[in-house]
């Protein structure tokens, strides 16, 4: 299958790196073409990788996935252009965190609502699924670096959307994966990420997740 990875950072890198390891062609996508970071990721992983810029990379993906930073999401998906996200899978992995304070905020919390109804709405053709936002980037296609079994969270509205996402994932490695129904339920999952912050800090790490237990 072939994705596209918007962003070129840690996350960006991770995600596209496990697709690669798993047999799909992955292209990066950043700003620029020549994006060195990009360039040098696809350089690194063979023949299966490429590197071109937002609107390259959603164009050739048949799902996309963002791993840019939530406070730019927005300006690098319409970079990425609304005819190339169209009727395809957009998995959201953003957070819309905000250190300008110094103690991390939500940006989105002003409103009261998420990142990743702020882009189904803007693009309402995408068929956003929120996932893997409340792991950290080395954790999120290999769960095994937890020890013992943990869940995973997943939103949004549209149900076959979901099911190709939950599939993926399976893929990764989670063998728990938690629907909590549609794009709203991110309101949730983004703002676990100032519990998240606080754990790693108090564990020294950040591979770390949760178990529901009930």
């Amino acid at each position: 299958m072939r994705f596209g990875v918007l962003g070129t950072g840690t996350v960006g890198s991770a995600v596209a790196t496990r697709l690669v390891s798993l047999g799909h062609e992955v292209r990066m996508g950043a700003r620029e073409a020549a994006n060195p970071k990009a360039r040098d990721w696809a350089a690194a992983q063979g023949a299966r990788a490429s590197a071109g810029t937002f609107a390259d990379a959603a164009a050739f993906g048949e799902i996309v996935f963002n791993c840019t930073m939530g406070t730019a999401s927005l300006d690098a998906l319409h970079a990425a252009g609304a005819q190339n996200l169209g009727g395809k899978v957009l998995v959201d992995v953003a957070n819309p965190l905000d250190f300008s304070g110094g103690t991390p905020t939500l940006s989105t919390a002003a409103a009261g609502d998420s990142l990743a109804e702020r882009i189904q709405k803007a693009f309402p053709g995408a068929r956003v699924v929120k996932a893997l936002n409340t792991v950290t980037a080395a954790v999120m296609g290999h769960p095994e670096k937890v020890p013992g079994d943990s869940d995973l969270f997943i939103a949004g509205n549209d149900a076959d959307a979901k099911r190709r996402v939950t599939a993926l994932l399976e893929e990764f490695g989670w063998k728990s994966v938690l629907d909590l129904g549609d794009v709203t339920a991110a309101r949730g999952t983004e703002a676990y990420l100032l519990l998240w912050l606080r754990l790693a800090g108090t564990l020294k790490t950040a591979n770390l997740n949760v178990r529901v237990v009930h």
